[in-house]
């Protein structure tokens, strides 16, 4: 074993030692603050994009080259809090989208129990599905229905079919059979950036009739970033939050490694996503997720690996934040 000061000059070498996220070490969710969680589902996409499983260890493969102090925050997150990277929740039927829906849910209903606030890297979107359904309504939440602030190029409310070539729970259903359920609550939930490739002039309908908060991408150009930030902070506030961030809602040029590109209109570039992040800062965020990230089509520097890492740094330090 090296010594502490060898170790700490290797510890931001991303091709050094044992790749945990972000270096934190590998514990249960026990007296934890945060934790970090990897979550390699693929089969709720139901598409031939099948290698979103491969973005955590991708995302481990890079965070140790992120930042270590959030200049912004004037904070250190890992000494503000405690973090664990709690591993990678095990889906040993990981062609079988239902059942792994019900082992995430089952793993964070652990976490939710430790009290630890979870913050993970996926796998498809689907995931988002199995994460709230531990959560809302939880001990986190204290009882109450969760808030999305939902970043993404596409509502993943699509009532107009019952399934996603099978997957029931799938990637393009999680809002709304988690309103259905009730474990959150549309109303006071945000979905910001949405430009997908509608196959129907109605397709942001479903999200209308559950009562979401939509932000088109075209409605966010005209109505710039401050604004939009002000409205979400209203409609979130007194809230229990939950982030989750689809790479999708970035330009492709900012993030091209992702499972469904939208290249027609122009995405947010990095500092616009960051700064809808920051709409949370000082509220009750219970979780987050970055969801859909295709590292077998990413650019050879790992360019959307480590912007998703920078966007779950920002959680994190959030969360952190209101723990110091």
């Amino acid at each position: 074993m090296s010594d502490p000061y060898q170790t700490s000059m290797m510890e931001n070498l991303y091709w050094w030692g044992i790749p945990t996220l972000f270096r934190c070490p590998n514990e249960g969710p026990e007296g934890a603050d945060i934790a970090l969680v990897g979550v390699p589902h693929s089969t709720g996409n139901g598409t031939t994009e099948r290698d979103q499983h491969l973005g955590p260890r991708a995302l481990r493969n890079v965070s140790s080259v992120q930042r270590r102090v959030h200049g912004g925050f004037g904070i250190d997150p890992w000494s503000a809090a405690r973090i664990v990277d709690v591993g990678d929740v095990p889906l040993p039927r990981a062609n079988d989208n239902e059942a792994c829906i019900a082992d995430i849910t089952a793993f964070y209903e652990r976490i939710d129990a430790a009290g630890a606030r979870p913050v993970s890297v996926g796998g498809d979107h689907s995931i988002t599905g199995g994460i709230v359904q531990a959560l809302g309504r939880g001990k986190i939440a204290g009882g109450e229905p969760i808030s999305f602030l939902h970043l993404d190029a596409h509502t993943d409310v699509f009532t107009k079919v019952d399934h996603f070539l099978g997957a029931k729970k799938s990637a393009a259903h999680w809002g709304a059979y988690l309103a259905d359920q009730g474990q959150v609550d549309p109303t006071t939930s945000m979905q910001i950036g949405l430009r997908g490739h509608p196959r129907t002039l109605d397709w942001l309908q479903p999200s209308y009739d559950y009562g979401y908060n939509v932000v088109t991408m075209k409605e966010f150009r005209q109505r710039g970033l401050a604004d939009v930030v002000a409205q979400a902070r209203e409609v979130l506030a007194g809230r229990p939050v939950y982030i989750t961030f689809d790479l999708d809602c970035l330009d492709p040029t900012v993030a091209p490694g992702v499972s469904n590109l939208e290249p027609g209109e122009k995405g947010f570039d990095i500092d616009e996503a960051v700064g809808l992040l920051h709409a949370a800062r000082g509220l009750n965020i219970v979780g987050g997720d970055v969801v859909c990230m295709m590292p077998t089509k990413d650019s050879r520097n790992q360019i959307t690996a480590l912007t998703a890492a920078a966007v779950m740094f920002e959680m994190i330090a959030m969360i952190a934040e209101d723990k110091r």
